[in-house]
């Protein structure tokens, strides 16, 4: 049982009235009157949430994984008990990870009713996350006093990698999920020669593609039909190095480069493509062969859950010797990481120029979006203009490494962290409309 402030507030004024009495008598008897009436008041108020029933019954309802960076719900399932409608506040003792010391939700209940009360949490790291006590606190008819409920129902739920694209795209139409999730349709350039059959000619096939001998055979027109190229592969690279531990919105460039390196795998198995993962730092840590099997996407959203890093320098002179021994077909390499500098970017280059001569290379890096905010904001006093030349000479050094990249015939895409995902599968989706892959 708990006090409400409003019997504080209540008994503190009882208490001046009675302290008044000592200049004036007269608000003695007032004050020592207000608190006997408050004080059976609150006695008769109390028999309201202390009946000869269990009161209310709470249950906590959430999904065995999270998905990191995303909005994940929890359930509470709440049950009046009394026969009486009440008022009750609810604590749920959500994990630590979250650091939010001001959880409350109030919420009215009818008699004998059953409700559903629920809230999203954004986790911000990958890991395992535990709930431990729910408190629901009722309140008198009078809100003079509270009564708890303490629910022991600890829960543990691992937050992996963001997973909510897959299940957009799962739930979505065929024909409205690649423009729900925010990808282009790309008109596709040229053909693919990838024979598949021999069908009878109709009225409207391209003539370029009659088989003549077929035709000669059957005496009737034939037309060779032709399937777009599949079992390509794609491997995913994540560089663990040191840049990629600065945070954008709570949420590190190597947890965005996770998520997005879920979503392209998933993308490519589903355009019939093998995808394959790689991370890297001090040395090769993660080497999953590139293939389209039914459990190739759990072993790759299993791995990118366990990942750990100590954030050190990375050694691409690593990265290319596993590629250049293992990798023996040209493949897509998607290399996830971050270029602050041009110097930085040609200390790696000529490892990126030996695979870009047997494989397509995209690299992707990240826009700092608080620079370019602070670049793009009217200066007023000396030290603002000064600030702002030098954030506008990052931005213009991050355009020359694009351009850098692209004198080489190397692929890039300079991102928002928060765009990365549909950024880097509409890149890959262009590069298969191109041909390139």
């Amino acid at each position: 049982m708990f006090i409400s402030k409003r019997f504080i507030i209540l008994l503190c004024i009882a208490c001046g009235l009675i302290a008044m009495g000592l200049l004036w008598s007269f608000f003695y008897t007032i004050g020592g009157i207000a608190l006997g009436a408050l004080i059976l008041g609150w006695a008769y108020d109390l028999l309201s949430i202390y009946p000869n029933v269990a009161g209310i019954e709470c249950e906590r309802v959430l999904s065995e994984r999270f998905s990191n960076g995303d909005a994940n719900v929890v359930k509470l399932h709440l049950t009046n008990l009394y026969d009486r409608d009440v008022n009750v506040s609810i604590i749920d003792e959500i994990p630590v990870e979250y650091q939010n010391r001001n959880f409350l939700i109030s919420d009215s209940l009818k008699r004998n009713e059953s409700k559903i009360v629920h809230y999203f949490l954004y986790p911000k790291e990958r890991g395992s996350y535990l709930f431990q006590k729910i408190h629901v606190y009722v309140h008198s008819k009078m809100h003079l006093s509270e009564r708890r409920f303490s629910f022991d129902t600890p829960t543990s739920v691992k937050v992996y990698p963001s997973f909510s694209y897959i299940r957009n795209m799962q739930l979505l139409s065929i024909e409205n999920k690649n423009r729900e999730c925010g990808i282009k349709l790309v008109r596709k350039l040229g053909s693919s020669m990838e024979f598949d059959q021999i069908k009878e000619y109709v009225p409207g096939d391209d003539y370029r593609k009659i088989n003549w001998k077929a035709s000669a055979r059957r005496n009737q027109l034939m037309s060779n039909l032709y399937q777009e190229e599949q079992s390509q592969h794609i491997y995913n690279v994540i560089d663990k190095g040191r840049g990629m531990q600065h945070t954008f919105n709570g949420m590190s460039l190597l947890d965005y480069s996770i998520n997005a390196t879920l979503a392209l795998s998933y993308m490519a198995i589903q355009h019939r493509d093998n995808a394959g993962l790689i991370t890297v730092e001090k040395s090769i840590d993660t080497f999953i062969p590139a293939g389209k099997n039914v459990h190739q996407m759990e072993h790759i959203m299993e791995t990118l859950y366990k990942e750990k890093t100590s954030f050190i320098q990375s050694d691409y002179g690593a990265l290319y010797e596993l590629i250049r021994k293992k990798v023996n077909k040209r493949s897509l390499i998607v290399i996830y990481t971050t270029f602050d500098t041009n110097v930085s970017m040609e200390r790696e280059l000529p490892y990126l120029r030996k695979l870009a001569s047997s494989h397509v290379v995209l690299v992707v890096f990240f826009k700092d979006k608080e620079l370019r905010q602070m670049a793009e904001k009217d200066p007023i006093q000396k030290e603002d203009y000064f600030n702002q030349a030098i954030m506008q000479s990052f931005e213009f050094e991050k355009k020359m490494i694009v351009r850098n990249l692209q004198r080489y015939g190397i692929q890039s895409i300079l991102t928002e962290p928060e765009n990365l995902t549909v950024n880097v599968i509409n890149k890959y989706i262009d590069l298969k409309a191109r041909n390139v892959i």
